[in-house]
């Protein structure tokens, strides 16, 4: 099936000429004048992409970006800027409204494509993290072909207390770690100490994969957030079976993809989005890793800090946030207990 873009572009020459280009490189193309026409054309053509400029008549950019965010067929369609202007106020605004790329007037063509290309990649990628029957097959398959739910002596089945260091940032990978029961984080320490939770990790999940399969040291450390259960094999071991078996392999390699889109998705909310935004996103994150009812409330024990450095921010902070939340009927707050009462609200804040 052909992609389709759709072109919201006020210059007639820059609509025509780009529309020209998308063409000759194989995509269905619509243009429209202005941003009340690309709202009309959007919702009649349904683009897989959109391009649009800020500075129009009528309804500019930043007015077409909201109109697309409240509405829900349009709402995950992704989203370039494409402006003369750089003053970069305007593009964290735009990023901070939900626009996926930005691109500054006159470009290169290939800048263009590639950013295309890379949009359209991202989101195909995104939906591919949505775990289906055959990734928790294969996950399956992996678990039973590693032999981990038979291993039975100390060397590969940990009990480990709260707060307990399973591998440290610049050690040499030599084990894969899974967790059978509890909770883990994996962290990044800073030169000046402070530290940035990478990941979340639940019974079920595969863990310390990321720097093994690249061949380098740890780039962060992990540690228990409770008392937790943990079943390892050698890297060696590892690697062996892998090789072996060209379904478990494409599971890890699908995993470590998985990770690092995630990350990367988190660093860009970090630089673009709101403290309200960044912070209600950890919260579904954490609903999403931990929570066994998603319909209903979510009951979990986290540290403010560990919160805090998940987001990005001072603990004072989040706290402040949480408050806020709690005054919204969003959340309840008792002690170091979170009770997370909407999450599809918290997912769907728009600033």
């Amino acid at each position: 099936m052909t992609t389709k873009i759709l072109i919201i572009e006020d210059n007639q020459d820059i609509r025509e000429n780009t529309a020209e280009l998308l063409e000759l490189s194989g995509y269905a193309v619509d243009t429209a004048s202005d941003g009340i026409e690309g709202v009309r054309m959007a919702k009649l053509v349904k683009p897989n992409l959109v391009i649009c400029d800020i500075m129009m008549p009528h309804l500019d950019g930043f007015g077409v970006l909201q109109v697309f965010a409240n509405q829900p067929e349009l709402a995950t369609i992704p989203f370039i800027f494409l402006t003369a202007k750089t003053d970069r106020a305007d593009m964290r605004k735009g990023m901070e409204m939900g626009a996926d790329d930005y691109l500054t007037k006159p470009f290169q063509e290939v800048e263009l494509l590639r950013a295309i290309e890379s949009r359209l990649k991202k989101q195909q990628n995104n939906l591919a993290i949505t775990d289906s029957h055959d990734d928790l097959v294969v996950a399956q398959q992996a678990i039973d072909f590693l032999d981990f739910e038979k291993f039975s002596n100390d060397k590969k089945q940990q009990q480990l207390a709260k707060k307990q260091l399973i591998y440290n940032e610049g050690d040499t990978p030599s084990r894969l770690f899974y967790l059978v029961k509890g909770k883990v984080k994996t962290y990044h320490t800073n030169r000046e100490g402070k530290y940035f939770i990478t990941s979340f990790v639940k019974p079920g999940d595969f863990f310390g994969f990321v720097d093994l399969l690249e061949n380098q040291a740890y780039r962060e450390s992990a540690e228990t957030l409770e008392d937790a259960t943990v079943l390892s094999v050698y890297s060696k071991d590892f690697m062996e079976k892998m090789k072996e078996n060209i379904h478990v392999e494409i599971y890890f390699r699908k995993a470590l993809t998985n990770y690092l889109l995630k990350n990367e998705s988190i660093l860009f909310s970090m630089a673009y989005q709101s403290l309200r935004k960044r912070v209600a996103q950890a919260l579904v994150e954490l609903v999403n890793t931990y929570g066994t009812n998603q319909d209903g409330p979510v009951v979990m024990k986290l540290s403010r800090e560990d919160l805090a450095s998940r987001v990005g921010t001072a603990t004072e902070s989040v706290i402040r946030t949480l408050s806020d939340f709690k005054k919204e009927g969003l959340i309840e707050v008792k002690g170091a207990e979170l009770t997370i009462l909407q999450a599809d609200k918290l997912a769907n804040l728009k600033y």
